[in-house]
């Protein structure tokens, strides 16, 4: 960003017909933004601004969106050509790091990232603490936040190395963390972390392994698991990662942070939408019934709404979308499976991208309108779909609040408001009232 802004925005009091001048900031690319850090001082005015649709937190050299085009860059990459020539940790160390790594780089990087896999195993009783039947996302929540507890090291934000180390401490235990709270749910022994595996790879295993037996990590899951974490990994300014960057304003540790984020990204409006996705084609059942639902779509006095379509960012193809659906293709062909969702999804997104009514209003499939069904049928429960989201956005997570600590300009998160309650008035007794 410019610290020169090449122009200025003016405002002008209807009432007293004074003017301010507002710095306009450029960014590298996308839509400049008006600076209204001095306007309260200036004018005393707010900007009222709900969900924050229009407002700029922070500027950021990590990822960058173009809604209106379908462009998801990550340090300026396409998020296609990462997805084709890239493999996840190459994605995790740019975003850590702004720059995709050497051969040299790359090799350590992983050779980090394998060796800190492991958990402290006391943390195995934090798991048994939780009902058989507790949900995924609580145990997620929980046993992230209790890091702190056992890696004090990690907690020390003005130390650049500590901070660097609680980053890839984070994206090495998350996928131990998740495959626990499954096995735990499952009533199965937990499975350890295997150094020769891959990152995705080794998540597989230590998800559907058990001791009885091999369990032999089939080449095109691995595939498919390494694209959903790429694809996942980071996007922006999004919920979950704007309640991790608040929560690390405050100065709170890591773990802390990211347990936060889960808990946002738990939200049925933010991860739970792939989930929402196959109950809404399990609700329609048939192809031949697409029409029928098609059109309760349309009807506005319908509670019905098609699941996977339109993004609250992009207003065209969701790039990854177009990824994912590739992917299922490979996946079900791979285990065999015909699966009559896949066939409706196709029915669907043929209809989303040649209707008058979808086209106009630019409701495309995005990411969500997919992974669920690949996930389906490489045997996760559907209460594992957002933790499974939760690992691949960690490091866009820790990127995140990485760069907000090492920002100079960055303060402690506190939006203002526009007040609508009672003026002052005074107190009454109770038995006056």
């Amino acid at each position: 960003m410019s610290d020169k802004p090449s122009k200025t925005y003016t405002l002008t009091n209807n009432e007293t017909g004074e003017t301010y001048e507002l710095p306009v900031l450029s960014g590298t690319t996308g839509p400049d933004v008006i600076d209204i850090r001095k306007l309260y001082a200036q004018a005393d005015v707010f900007t009222y601004d709900p969900g924050f649709t229009s407002t700029a937190s922070c500027d950021s050299e990590i990822t960058y969106i173009d809604g209106d085009k379908g462009v998801l860059l990550h340090g300026g990459y396409p998020i296609e050509q990462l997805a084709e020539n890239s493999d996840f940790m190459e994605v995790c160390y740019l975003l850590l790091n702004g720059e995709l790594p050497t051969k040299d780089q790359k090799d350590e990087f992983v050779d980090i990232i394998t060796h800190h896999t492991m958990i402290h195993d006391q943390m195995q009783f934090l798991f048994r603490g939780f009902r058989r039947d507790a949900h995924p996302m609580a145990i997620m929540v929980g046993v992230v936040g209790a890091l702190s507890a056992f890696y004090h090291d990690q907690t020390d934000i003005s130390d650049p190395e500590r901070r660097m180390i609680a980053a890839r401490q984070m994206i090495a235990k998350m996928p131990t963390i998740a495959a626990w709270a499954y096995k735990y749910s499952k009533g199965q022994p937990f499975v350890y972390p295997k150094n020769d595996l891959s990152f995705s790879a080794n998540f597989l295993q230590m998800m559907f392994a058990v001791p009885c037996e091999e369990y032999v990590v089939n080449p095109v899951l691995e595939k498919a698991m390494d694209l959903i974490f790429i694809l996942h990994a980071d996007h922006e300014q999004n919920a979950s990662t704007s309640t991790v960057r608040i929560s690390g304003s405050s100065g709170a540790n890591p773990f802390a942070c990211i347990s936060a984020g889960i808990a946002c990204l738990w939200g049925p409006a933010h991860g739970g939408a792939n989930e929402a996705v196959l109950k809404m084609l399990d609700e329609i059942g048939d192809v031949s019934r697409v029409d029928e639902f098609i059109a309760r779509a349309k009807d506005k006095d319908d509670p019905f709404r098609l699941m996977g379509f339109g993004h609250r960012v992009y207003k065209n193809f969701d790039p990854r979308a177009k990824l994912l659906a590739k992917a299922a293709h490979e996946v079900l062909a791979d285990l065999g499976v015909n699966n009559p969702q896949l066939e409706l999804a196709m029915a669907l997104e043929k209809i989303a991208l040649e209707d008058e009514y979808f086209v106009a209003r630019k409701l495309y499939p995005n990411v969500d309108f997919y992974s669920g069904i690949i996930l389906k049928a490489m045997g996760f429960p559907t209460s594992m779909f957002t933790v499974l989201f939760a690992v691949a956005r960690t490091v866009g997570w820790i990127s995140q609040w990485k760069e907000m600590i090492e920002d100079p300009v960055h303060k402690i998160s506190r939006p203002r408001q526009l007040y609508l309650g009672s003026t002052p008035r005074d107190f009454v007794e109770i038995d006056k009232r």
